[in-house]
């Protein structure tokens, strides 16, 4: 279950960068968005609490901030039409091999 958790942890993460994004426009600060980091937040950082109960700190952490890494990366390339070149796909795919490590480390 620790991992379960920490799987739906990181997907919160996603939340939260994407809400602050589009927090903020030319006519302000958009208080829907800015509502949606903050729930992101507060259930990821929920999420990771109960996680690390089981999973050791560092371990944790790290796969935690990865998945977030990782999906923002992602949702940056799919709705915001970031760059998507060889390079930055190549250093997401170590940050990948690193949460796969660390869950083949840890089991």
């Amino acid at each position: 279950m620790a991992w379960i958790a920490l799987l739906i942890a990181g997907i919160f993460e996603w939340g939260w960068p994407v809400g602050l994004k589009l927090g903020f426009s030319e006519q302000g600060l958009r208080w829907g968005w800015l509502s949606f980091s903050l729930v992101s937040m507060l259930g990821s950082g929920t999420l990771l609490l109960i996680a690390q109960r089981t999973i050791p700190m560092g371990t944790a952490y790290a796969v935690w901030t990865g998945i977030g890494a990782v999906g923002a990366f992602v949702i940056g390339l799919w709705v915001f039409s970031e760059p998507a070149t060889l390079a930055r796909f190549f250093f997401v795919g170590l940050i990948v091999a690193g949460i796969v490590g660390l869950k083949l480390a840890s089991s």
